[in-house]
């Protein structure tokens, strides 16, 4: 039985595999980095006016504290901002890589094929019709972005829990936020394997938990830094679908040495 941090390195080491597929198709790396790029620019100016409006957002948020005396009153609002700011990260990076991945859905199937078509056992396109694939796609769109912003409310109430609330907000925070993405970064390889619901996604991806965990909080940490999504969403994409393959059981190792062989477990 695989060990659980031999797992999570599994996991991680699928970004190395995914950056060097596509070093070497700059096309598919470029043009899977401009829709990261505009939703970026958009959200950097969403935080930057939240935060410009931070205290005025932090006093409404705490009137409990207008009768306290001044060093403790400000020490709520700080811990409040904190949260604040924190839950709307997390909600931000969430709702990025839904947002992103709807509008650049052509781009990112095209990027999930071409590592499938790096095998031999490559699964057939999906033809599906393109209202029914709309409707999908937006149902599980808004299921996702309702199920994001319910644990980034959970995890912003848990850190007013003093010193351990908030060091179990920023834990669970990485894990429920790797576990989001990665339930969506699957989603393209799994829907040519016919998992065309959320439900089957978590049912595949708890198959090697530790190792979808493994590959899930790396990409949301590091989608969580503006900019840095712009190159690690294509890779990401990517590592995706190589961990599709390896939760079916199926071969990420190619013979002519092509990509670091990851060992099956």
């Amino acid at each position: 039985m695989p060990s659980t941090p031999g797992e999570a390195v599994g996991g991680l080491s699928l970004l190395g595999r995914g950056a060097s597929f596509l070093l070497r198709r700059p096309r598919l790396f470029w043009l899977g980095a401009l829709p990261p790029l505009v939703t970026s620019v958009l959200f950097v100016v969403a935080l930057v006016v939240l935060v410009d409006h931070l205290g005025v957002l932090t006093s409404a948020l705490t009137p409990f504290a207008a009768g306290w005396s001044a060093g403790v009153a400000l020490t709520a609002r700080v811990v409040v901002g904190t949260l604040l700011v924190g839950g709307t990260v997390l909600l931000m990076v969430l709702v990025f890589s839904t947002l992103t991945l709807a509008v650049g859905s052509p781009v990112y199937d095209a990027i999930s094929e071409a590592v499938d078509r790096a095998f031999p056992d490559a699964p057939p396109a999906v033809e599906k019709p393109l209202r029914t694939g709309a409707v999908r796609a937006v149902r599980q769109s808004v299921g996702l972005v309702l199920v994001s912003l319910a644990g980034a409310l959970v995890l912003f109430g848990a850190g007013f829990v003093p010193v351990v609330g908030q060091v179990a907000a920023a834990v669970g925070g990485a894990l429920f936020g790797g576990w989001m993405l990665v339930t969506e970064l699957v989603g393209s390889p799994l829907e040519r394997r016919g998992v065309l619901t959320l439900r089957g996604r978590r049912e595949t991806l708890r198959r090697r938990r530790w190792r979808s965990f493994g590959l899930g909080v790396p990409c949301f940490l590091l989608l969580s830094v503006p900019f840095v999504a712009v190159v690690v969403f294509p890779v990401a994409t990517a590592a995706g679908t190589l961990l599709a393959r390896q939760l079916l059981n199926e071969s990420t190792d190619l013979p002519d040495g092509r990509s670091p062989q990851v060992t099956r477990r």
